[in-house]
């Protein structure tokens, strides 16, 4: 075997493999072989990102909200979330997304933080949605990164907000408009800001301030406001 190229090149290979298992497979699930798994309820409670942008639905979308969910409770959200899961399973948003970014081409710079084990050890990971093929962006890191009105808008009708989207619309999961999802569209929404909502480095999209377009001066400067005239009139 070892006299020619090929019997090389297959030893080779099968070291290889044997190493990748050892290092990406064995040492891993030793290491973390006594990490408790957590349910949903717990990854809720311990969540505060999440049950922000839970809580922002209720006030995006008040009518949907308390038809289809009622409180922006803890409870509440956990069972939403739980249904979510099975959305973004059912409707095969695996195909084309994975959800695990890896330690190779620098995907950090791109994705985020590399995915760590015990990210992957609670109920809304089994079975784990690694996935292979990026049609579109890794979403390991999506929570946060944008607001809950462009998710509907979204899965709605993809080519609103990204031109050449290869995704398919999903208006079964609203009730006629992008401003109406019923329960399934509220629980995608919630799942998917719910991947990276666990990091430290959760982007706070809500903390961006605009920059002020030419002819918005604020009060004071050129022309008085409003309240500043009536005063002024009153005077």
């Amino acid at each position: 075997m070892f006299e020619s190229k090929s019997g090389v090149l297959l030893v080779a290979g099968l070291g290889f493999f044997a190493f990748a298992f050892l290092s990406n497979a064995l040492v891993p699930a030793l290491m973390y072989r006594d990490l408790p798994e957590q349910t949903t309820t717990e990854l809720v409670e311990k969540n505060s990102n999440l049950m922000y942008q839970f809580e922002n639905l209720s006030h995006r979308y008040p009518e949907q909200f308390a038809k289809h969910v009622g409180e922006a409770s803890q409870e509440n959200c956990a069972e939403i979330l739980e249904l979510g899961r099975r959305v973004y399973t059912g409707e095969g948003c695996w195909h084309c997304h994975s959800q695990f970014v890896r330690p190779v081409s620098r995907e950090e710079d791109r994705w985020g933080p590399v995915s760590k084990t015990e990210e992957y050890q609670n109920e809304l990971q089994r079975p784990v949605m690694f996935g292979t093929r990026r049609v579109g962006p890794d979403l390991s890191r999506e929570g946060g990164r944008r607001a809950n009105d462009w998710h509907a808008v979204h899965f709605f009708q993809p080519t609103m907000v990204s031109h050449d989207s290869p995704m398919p619309s999903y208006p079964w999961l609203f009730e006629g408009s992008p401003d109406k999802p019923n329960k399934r569209g509220i629980a995608l929404i919630t799942y998917v800001q719910w991947l990276g909502s666990w990091l430290e480095s959760y982007p706070y999209y809500e903390n961006f301030e605009p920059t002020p377009l030419p002819g918005d001066e604020p009060a004071g400067e050129g022309e008085e406001s409003a309240e500043d005239a009536e005063v002024a009139t009153a005077e």
